[in-house]
């Protein structure tokens, strides 16, 4: 039975097509209430911001309340990950790349010797901002970036790297009397160099002198050969390089590539030579 026919029998009865007394009229008012009573129950909808509400079955109604989505498509790796695996560089750009692909990058791009890290992505030239970026990389490599940023304050001029492999760890060269400083000491690794031909120390051979020697003659064995020869009083043939001791004699010395010099200058000799 519809609500309409409904009423309609409340206001006339069954047996008598006349309409029906007042007091049988509220009996069946009462009766209505109490059947319809389960279709009218009242929703609780939250809006937020706003306090609790209650609408009658029957009325729409909207709500702003939208939720962010929970996962983000990585452009580096190509692969959808969940919101908190993202990153993103909220001070220069709102470019979204996950954790494992932004800490990637910047360690690529320390390994460059670029310190001035950029957004992954192609277009953007905003700069990756190291303090956000330290949670998400390791402190290794945090710890070379933030020293490789300090080496940008320093003028190129004025620094320099401790000359071993397994040290590198830069200098600042004050200059502030215009003293010439040769030998130094390296703080990092206590290593002693040569502050002018930025190599290891060269004990008993002048600078204008080493820095003559070729690539092959520099390393700690040469130069202990050249102490050996000093001591020795030996002589280099200046053409194929090789030592040369005098025994007795005078100094024109023919070396076994065919070469003569004279042994007491190491120049060329002829027959004008005097020495």
């Amino acid at each position: 039975m519809s609500v309409d026919e409904f009423y309609f029998s409340a206001l006339y009865d069954e047996e008598d097509i006349f309409p029906i007394s007042d007091e049988k009229y509220a009996e069946q008012i009462q009766l209505q209430e109490a059947l319809m009573a389960p279709y009218m129950m009242t929703t609780t909808i939250l809006i937020p911001g706003k306090e609790k509400k209650n609408l009658e079955t029957g009325e729409s109604s909207r709500t702003t309340n939208r939720q962010l989505p929970s996962v983000s498509f990585c452009e580096i790796c190509m692969d959808t990950k969940p919101i908190q695996e993202m990153f993103r560089n909220n001070n220069t750009c709102a470019h979204m790349f996950c954790t494992e692909c932004t800490a990637s990058h910047v360690a690529a791009k320390l390994q460059e010797n670029i310190s001035m890290v950029r957004c992954p992505h192609p277009e953007c030239r905003g700069m990756l901002d190291p303090l956000l970026c330290r949670s998400i990389i390791p402190e290794e490599v945090f710890g070379r970036w933030e020293n490789a940023l300090c080496e940008n304050v320093v003028l190129g001029s004025q620094k320099f790297y401790c000359p071993f492999k397994d040290c590198s760890a830069m200098m600042v060269d004050e200059g502030g009397d215009g003293e010439v400083v040769t030998s130094s000491e390296c703080p990092n690794c206590n290593r002693l160099f040569c502050a002018q031909c930025k190599v290891g120390w060269h004990a008993g051979v002048e600078c204008g002198e080493f820095q003559r020697l070729k690539k092959g003659e520099r390393e700690k064995e040469d130069l202990m050969l050249m102490e050996l020869a000093k001591n020795k009083r030996w002589r280099r043939c200046p053409q194929c390089r090789f030592y040369v001791e005098k025994n007795q004699g005078c100094h024109h010395i023919s070396c076994r590539c065919g070469y003569q010099f004279c042994y007491g200058c190491g120049s060329h000799w002829d027959q004008l030579h005097h020495c």
